[in-house]
């Protein structure tokens, strides 16, 4: 099952982290070089009280939106996915259940969309099936793809795309939820709409393959995508999206077997036009079984093709929730969680009780 929230909003309101920002590292050993970098040449992040405001739904996964002329759409997902609309972020309607088109085992969280120019939209769903470990909750999550040409009120399931080997599943974890999969993702295309690249956590396999994960898909592929997904491994991209082997990004210290894994999971990533830089939020977990969240984090990257150009994460909140985002609230500009300026607002578990302010080296709040 996706795990149940608990919300615990206590975080380091009004603080100012430092992230190191790829653009002033060589490509060469950047990821070390990062850590070296004088504090005056960081970007930073700050947190500030705001006006509280929920998402319409339940949610229990990153939740996407997309704009379609004027009406601002919002997806959530507790098993199944609602959607809701407005003129923006701060005026959205009551949620509607969204429908599937066939059914399948498990549940589908929606938990990315991209709009096509053509109007077509395309979604991506978190899927756990049942039955996997008989006698236990355990599960291990897939991603599939759909799309719609309704903005959402229905879905083609295109089939599933991302997928662990089916001789990594441990049936004896003891983290609570999970025996292995792929999952809790976000996606994002490049700017040249060449490919499609999914930020995801692998919790299968040896622990050297565990963590927070990359792969991608040719952008044109995105209708007929099954097949057509390859996750990074050993600097290249040529491993299959099901059943592939993996070289994470960012990997877990800890296996998630065990009931004290340390690991990022479930990437949130947009595109930051203040910094001109990718942003990507990361949960944490540590020490203890059932995933307590052991803080926030961010990391920053000028290039999606370079998965070792993502700076050491730094923390931006402390403890708090499942699920951090960001969302973007500028309607004349159309932002989303995939697009976002200097200012925006920062979500936990479907609540923002804060704006988050995204700053240049040397720049002041």
């Amino acid at each position: 099952m996706k795990r149940i929230l608990i919300l615990s909003l206590v975080g380091m309101v009004g603080t100012s982290i430092s992230s190191g920002s790829s653009l002033a590292v060589e490509r060469a050993g950047r990821n070390a070089a990062a850590n070296d970098l004088p504090d005056s040449s960081l970007p930073t992040v700050q947190l500030r009280e705001a006006p509280p405001i929920k998402f319409p739904g339940k949610t229990d996964c990153n939740s996407p939106a997309h704009w379609d002329g004027e009406t601002f759409y919002l997806f959530n997902s507790v098993g199944a996915p609602v959607r809701s609309s407005g003129p923006d972020l701060f005026h959205l309607g009551e949620p509607s259940p969204s429908a599937y088109d066939n059914q399948v085992n498990g549940g589908r969280w929606i938990e990315c969309t991209w709009k096509a120019e053509d109007g077509t939209l395309y979604g991506w769903y978190h899927n756990e099936p049942h039955g996997l470990c008989p006698g236990t909750t355990l599960t291990a999550p897939r991603i599939g793809a759909v799309r719609s040409k309704d903005n959402g009120a229905s879905f083609e399931d295109l089939g599933i795309v991302l997928e662990a080997r089916p001789d990594t599943l441990r049936c004896d974890a003891k983290n609570g939820y999970f025996a292995g999969g792929n999952g809790d993702f976000s996606i994002m295309v490049d700017k040249e709409n060449e490919f499609l690249y999914f930020f995801f956590g692998s919790y299968a396999g040896d622990v050297s393959e565990q963590g927070v994960c990359v792969a991608r898909m040719r952008y044109a592929d995105r209708d007929s995508p099954v097949g057509k997904v390859r996750k990074w491994h050993e600097k290249n991209w040529e491993e299959p999206g099901i059943g592939g082997r993996l070289t994470p990004i960012f990997p877990a210290a800890i296996e998630w077997a065990r009931e004290d894994a340390d690991a990022f999971w479930g990437p949130s990533i947009h595109w930051n036009t203040h910094l001109d830089l990718y942003v990507t939020l990361l949960n944490r977990t540590k020490d203890k079984p059932g995933w307590p969240q052991e803080g926030v984090y961010a990391t920053f990257n000028d290039d999606l093709g370079d998965p070792s150009g993502w700076t050491p994460p730094k923390k931006i909140h402390d403890k708090g929730t499942w699920y951090p985002q960001v969302i973007g609230t500028d309607a004349a500009s159309q932002e989303t969680d995939k697009l976002a300026g200097r200012v925006a607002r920062f979500f936990m578990g479907g609540e923002s009780r804060w704006e988050i302010v995204f700053l240049k080296p040397g720049e002041k709040p």
